[in-house]
């Protein structure tokens, strides 16, 4: 029997709704062979929902996204001026992201950082550093930490002002990342990566000793160790040393931008940010509004988060890699997009329709 999923569509700010229609294109080009119907609601969702509704984050959209299977989501942001405009708790990444990672308690954050050996000459780096490709999946904890700890600022006795932002995790959260990298590094080469800063950090130090509870389930996995200043100079001298990398929220969040800058662009870095019972997915980059509606932007990212949906939430393997080898092969086929285009200068430059058009081509060829 043919199953049918609901999948809440949040194209968001800048380039976020002009890669969303690629992404879109290439979900229905490949719906046919998933034995799967896929019904898409769009909603308001970022910088340009605050003015348009009031809110970031809709009720609207709340009520939408409760009711997916799954959540497609577009990158967030407005212009440095425009998001002046916005009050501070209302700015997208306050007012909707957090918003939208709590809600579903999407924990785990997978980035695949991902680039094949006969598209290597795009990654900045020197040809024998990433010669035979990259391929390495980030593991980030999502919904900890810095970014979710308690926020003060004010004026202390002495007349001067501060902030203060707590740095909190219980045994429980760090648990069940460990738990998702673990299965991970078990599927791929039983080896993981452990990011931290024990030296410094107390936050570390607990980090790594709830990391030990967890390896004695899986023996057959190594752990290394590495401190994340250590690893951040490593992803740049020797990649292809990492498979799984597994790290709290703000190490990940600055490591996998690096990594994006490894591959050549943040353009080739989808992402899935898992939950118990939802995830959603979405591009690593950021919104780009000074290209917005140029026809400029790379859709690959959001594309290959199409990928990642059809694989994790919906199951269907053998499509999420019809969708890859699509996109490899358009890149392979001596085309780029403008993001990439100095490190490819042979290539043909396609705008954003024409790539979608060429992985679409690809697919059905």
């Amino acid at each position: 029997m043919e199953k049918k999923y609901k999948i809440a569509v949040l194209e968001g700010d800048g380039i976020g709704p002009e890669i969303m229609k690629e992404a879109v294109r290439v979900l229905r080009a490949v719906e046919p062979q998933c034995e799967a119907r896929f019904e898409l609601e769009y909603a308001p969702f970022g910088g340009q929902a605050y003015f348009d509704h009031g809110k970031a984050f809709p009720e609207a959209t709340k009520k939408v996204c409760d009711e997916a299977d799954a959540i497609l989501k577009g990158p967030i942001g407005l212009s440095h001026e425009k998001s002046k405009e916005i009050p501070v708790e209302e700015r997208p990444e306050r007012g909707a992201l957090l918003p939208l990672r709590e809600r579903y308690h999407t924990y785990a954050n997978f980035r695949p950082v991902v680039l094949p050996p006969e598209l290597a000459h795009l990654s900045p780096l020197k040809a024998r550093v990433v010669e035979g490709g990259i391929d390495i999946m980030i593991i980030r904890e999502l919904v900890g930490g810095l970014y979710f700890g308690q926020k003060e600022q004010g004026t202390a006795e002495c007349g001067k002002r501060f902030v203060r932002e707590t740095l909190e995790y219980d045994e429980a959260q760090v648990r069940q990342i460990m738990i998702v990298a673990f299965e991970e590094a078990r599927k791929r080469k039983k080896i993981l990566h452990n990011v931290h800063k024990s030296n410094v950090l107390m936050s570390s130090v607990f980090w790594n000793k709830v990391l030990d509870e967890v390896a004695v389930d899986y023996p057959d996995v190594t752990v290394r160790q590495i401190i994340v200043d250590a690893a951040a100079a490593a992803l740049v001298i020797n990649p292809r040393q990492f498979d799984v990398m597994v790290m709290e929220n703000m190490f990940g969040d600055i490591l996998s931008d690096l990594a994006g800058g490894v591959l050549g662009s943040l353009g080739l870095m989808p992402s899935a940010c898992v939950g118990a019972e939802k995830s959603y997915y979405e591009p690593a980059h950021g919104s780009a509004p000074d290209i917005a509606g140029k026809g400029l932007a790379n859709p690959y990212s959001m594309i290959g988060s199409v990928a990642l949906m059809l694989e994790k939430s919906f199951g269907l393997e053998s499509q999420a890699q019809r969708i890859y080898a699509a996109v490899r092969k358009v890149f392979g086929g001596g085309y780029t997009t403008s993001d990439l285009a100095d490190s490819d200068r042979g290539a043909q430059v396609l705008g954003t329709s024409a790539f979608g058009d060429k992985v679409i081509e690809a697919l059905t060829s």
